[in-house]
């Protein structure tokens, strides 16, 4: 070997080291994640079919797609069908929509109330707790449907620690109500309000319960700090 080629070798050396340390690096590693998921969502966003409904803002919905990704990763979805409700809209706004995660079809979007002491009109208020008659951010997987007094209704189980997990024994379900009507908001300016269930139109409860029952995913959207701040879901 000539002494010429030395500096050859040692700048080779050089450069792998640097390769290595930029691929190794977690702050790097982290960035290069958060770029290839913000491009993912993004697509999967602009490819879904909406027919005649529209789309949720895209920030709810990436939100949503962050947790169902991860919960998907964890073996708990069975039927992937994503629910997002957005609490950032007013109770007069069709703020429920229901996603077919396969086919990227947006199946269905109606109104959704919230909980009697979460807000108005505008939802602001959230809470996990019995008989505070709010409602409760998060990711819910559903469970099984039954008939209870407000007919046939779906129960809920919270995925996220200290911020829905009380929702089964708080029975916090997904079920239909008279007061959840375009009638009701004409008379009122804002629907009726539940106990804390995301209550729907009697019109399409059934359909909706059948599209979502079996460990799908419902995701409830509010621009919350405190709610980033805890969630294990979100980033």
């Amino acid at each position: 070997m000539s002494f010429e080629s030395v500096p050859v070798i040692k700048e080779n050396i050089k450069e792998s080291t640097i390769e290595k340390n930029i691929i190794t690096d977690p702050k790097l590693l982290a960035e290069k994640a958060k770029a290839e998921f913000e491009v993912k969502c993004k697509s999967f966003y602009e490819s879904l079919s909406t027919e005649n409904y529209s789309l949720p803002q895209f920030e709810s919905f990436s939100r949503a797609f962050e947790g169902y990704e991860q919960l998907k990763l964890q073996g708990k979805i069975e039927n992937e069908v994503l629910t997002i409700v957005d609490f950032s809209l007013s109770s007069s706004e069709e703020r429920m929509w229901v996603i077919d995660m396969t086919t990227k079809q947006v199946l269905l979007q109606t109104l959704v109330a919230h909980g009697r002491n979460s807000g108005n009109d505008m939802a602001s208020s959230f809470s996990n707790k019995a008989e505070s008659y709010q409602s409760s951010l998060g990711f819910y997987l559903t469970g099984e449907v039954y008939q209870g007094k407000h007919g046939m209704s779906l129960r809920l189980d919270g995925q996220e620690y200290g911020i829905n997990d009380n929702a089964r024994d708080r029975a916090v379900v997904i079920h239909g109500a008279d007061y959840v009507s375009e009638s009701f908001v004409k008379t009122n300016g804002r629907l009726g309000r539940s106990q804390g269930c995301p209550a729907v139109s009697y019109k399409v409860h059934k359909e909706l319960i059948q599209l979502i029952k079996d460990k799908s995913v419902l995701f409830i959207y509010h621009p919350s700090r405190n709610y980033v701040a805890k969630s294990k879901l979100v980033s």
